[in-house]
């Protein structure tokens, strides 16, 4: 049997991603001692691509705690979306809209990166390569991690509270019972090919091309990179799918013949996207408070993951230093009632993008109506200020 050393910290986060390191850091600002855990090395974490879209929200916690260095150098400021339909172009300037909130384009490994660095320089307890590998005494005072370390050996981290911020497969959704959460799920029957390309960006603005042949879209991330998205069949293999196919399918779907050429590279990386959501209600149990994708999945199709991840990593951070710092146990005890309500709101936004993107495809007549409802939201869209203004409040906010 292997040997477990005993170790103590105070809360043991698992999960190096945004939500974890943004929770990381804000504990450590408040000098309560917490550990993080990672199954992945530093470089992967590092280099992970992922979102880029960060809303006004995220922004301001990331400024207000001192870890924007980075973002507020190099960011940079997007407030324009456009449509492209058999009908046209249509651009709304969501930044004049709404709120008057913008987003910051900031790539999602380089504010992993800063987060790491902040922690580190911080004196934070890291540890890259060391998976959970039990989760135990959720009901206890003492709730512990069991992780395996990159030499193999086994260590018990306890300590007062534990944050699953390790996704939606990771190992603190399977440490809360089947009978004390409730899981709601959707499957919205569409998938994505997502692509990072070599290329600089095609256009200003975000674009969403609506196409017959199935929905495409255009986002900016760096001077260098273009992330795009291609709808594809359900069970298709990313390799099936050449840099002259891609081109030539995103070229047709966002109609480069008339509103200008792609600027073309290498794909540097191509995966399959189902696009599912999900939620997790309560998002507590016991010690246990789960955070970012471990508490709800959403769709790409609106951008808000990790700026749910954030919005949460704050609330949790606040409700945990209330109670180590004053002894007020009640933030900590409505965290799921706080945070739900906006994961719902979330939730409902990314479904109505999902409706507004995608039109099945076909000449039945159930198929033809749902179409024709399709162009009618984007007609809408494109006229009427109140709907834009909705549109502007709920594509930035939180």
């Amino acid at each position: 049997m292997d040997r477990v050393t005993e170790e103590s910290t105070t809360v043991t986060i698992i999960g190096a991603g945004p939500a974890g390191l943004v929770l990381a850091n804000l504990l450590a600002a408040a000098g309560i001692a917490c550990t993080v855990v990672e199954r992945s090395s530093r470089v992967h974490v590092e280099q992970r691509a992922r979102a880029g879209f960060l809303a006004a929200n995220t922004v301001r916690v990331l400024t207000g705690a001192g870890l924007a260095d980075g973002l507020l150098k190099h960011g940079r400021r997007h407030d324009t979306c456009a449509f492209r339909t058999a009908s046209g172009e249509f651009e709304l300037a969501y930044g004049g809209l709404g709120r008057g909130e913008v987003h910051t384009v900031y790539p999602q490994q380089d504010l992993v990166r800063d987060l790491v660095a902040a922690f580190l320089d911080r004196g934070g307890d890291l540890r890259f390569e060391t998976a959970a590998v039990a989760v135990d005494g959720l009901g206890t005072d003492r709730p512990a991690v069991t992780t395996r370390g990159p030499d193999g050996a086994l260590r018990r981290l306890s300590g007062r509270f534990v944050a699953g911020c390790d996704g939606r497969h990771g190992i603190a959704r399977t440490a809360v019972p089947a009978g004390a959460v409730r899981r709601y799920r959707r499957d919205h029957g569409v998938s994505w090919l997502a692509l990072l390309a070599a290329a600089p960006q095609s256009m200003a603005a975000v674009a969403y091309g609506v196409h017959p042949d199935g929905f495409a879209g255009h986002m900016a991330r760096t001077p260098d990179v273009t992330r795009y998205y291609l709808q594809c069949p359900r069970g298709d293999d990313p390799a099936a799918w050449t840099d002259d196919r891609i081109w030539t399918a995103l070229g047709a779907r966002l109609r480069a013949d008339r509103h200008g050429p792609l600027h073309r590279g290498a794909i540097l990386e191509r995966r399959v996207v189902d696009m599912g959501s999900d939620v997790l209600d309560p998002i507590q149990y016991g010690r246990l408070f789960l955070v970012g994708d471990a508490a709800s999945l959403i769709s790409p199709s609106a951008a808000k993951g990790a700026n749910l991840a954030v919005m949460e990593a704050e609330l949790l951070a606040a409700a945990l230093t209330a109670l180590l710092d004053g002894g007020d146990e009640r933030p900590l005890a409505r965290y799921s009632a706080d945070c739900l309500p906006r994961i719902w709101r979330a939730q409902e936004f990314s479904h109505w993008m999902i409706n507004l993107l995608h039109g099945p495809a076909g000449d039945g007549e159930e198929a033809v109506f749902l179409r024709a409802l399709q162009q009618a939201r984007l007609e809408s869209l494109q006229t009427s200020r109140r709907h834009q203004d909705h549109f502007a409040e709920n594509y930035v906010g939180i």
